[in-house]
């Protein structure tokens, strides 16, 4: 069984998905498509513009949805439907790539969500109260212990449960400080602050998941043509409703990476490709499981290299 999984935030590089448009008109028809929803160039911006603007989570978000959804279409055209996995999944905005890529959502709306939640996400936290920090070496368990013992009245969450030997947490600047200095003293191997504009995946994101409720209501989400494994459940859901419920509650809880992997593992999953930008996500499987194969999908010869075997 096969899995296609989409990357999140933290992927995107200047020139991603450009060599997929000049060898796939499907996939130059992702771009242009996005380009017109949002009533902009992305394009121009993700192929030639600055990084620092790309990275802006307004910017970022629906470019990396374009780049992953270009080489859905590119696989489409040389027979690999996604119609033909098991299951698909995304880390945080990723998840909006497995729904278009699953034809829950056009790819316009798609793009607008994106745009709505990346804006929203960034102005629901004045710069600089929030913070994100990422735990190495620490199994789950411990890096909730952390984060309890460092929120100190204040939010502190496990926000992204990425791998068994990686969790980031979230909340507000001062608790997330604290959370380091504490994951060190439990024999933490490292416990960084993470470059992020915003704290992501937990209850300060409040604001954000009553914008993305208003924008969720008014669009209409199809019955995916395979199920998706969602963040905030690590199992897969089909209902329309449900999942409109599950993107918004995402937007304050934890991703659960390690754990949808390890669910569709027991499902049956032996191979999975990681479709956009990045290996991030294939570095991720292998760490929750080393049986599981991964290859990832991002350039017009990572297309051929599938064709070919």
């Amino acid at each position: 069984m096969r899995a296609w999984v989409f990357p999140g935030q933290g992927a995107q590089a200047i020139g991603m998905g450009k060599a997929l448009a000049e060898a796939y008109p499907e996939a130059q028809a992702v771009f242009d498509e996005v380009d017109e929803a949002l009533g902009e160039k992305l394009s121009s911006l993700i192929w030639e513009g600055e990084l620092e603007e790309l990275t802006l989570t307004a910017n970022a978000q629906p470019a990396l949805m374009a780049t992953s959804l270009a080489a859905v279409r590119a696989l489409a055209a040389e027979g690999f439907a996604v119609s033909e996995a098991s299951f698909v999944a995304g880390h945080s905005l990723g998840e909006y790539s497995a729904l278009a890529a699953a034809g829950a959502f056009s790819v316009g709306d798609t793009a607008k969500l994106l745009r709505t939640r990346g804006l929203a996400m960034q102005d629901a936290v004045p710069v600089g109260v929030g913070a994100m920090a990422a735990l190495l070496g620490l199994d789950f368990a411990t890096a909730q212990e952390v984060a309890e013992e460092a929120a100190q009245g204040e939010v502190c969450q496990a926000a992204n449960d990425n791998d068994p030997g990686q969790v980031v947490v979230s909340g507000h600047k001062g608790a997330i400080e604290r959370a380091v200095e504490i994951a060190k003293s439990k024999g933490a191997k490292r416990a960084v602050l993470l470059p992020v504009s915003a704290p992501f995946h937990c209850a300060l994101m409040q604001p954000a998941a009553e914008i993305m409720a208003d924008a969720l209501a008014n669009v209409e989400i199809a019955a995916p043509v395979v199920p998706v494994v969602a963040n905030v459940r690590a199992e897969a859901v089909s209902d329309p409703s449900v999942i409109r419920e599950l993107l918004i509650e995402q937007v304050t809880g934890s991703v659960r990476w390690r754990e949808s992997v390890a669910w569709m593992s027991g499902q049956g999953v032996t191979e999975i490709w990681e479709v956009g930008a990045g290996k991030a996500l294939s570095g991720m499987v292998r760490r929750i499981n080393r049986d599981i194969a991964c290859k990832a999908v991002s350039t017009p010869e990572d297309v051929a290299g599938i064709k070919g075997n």
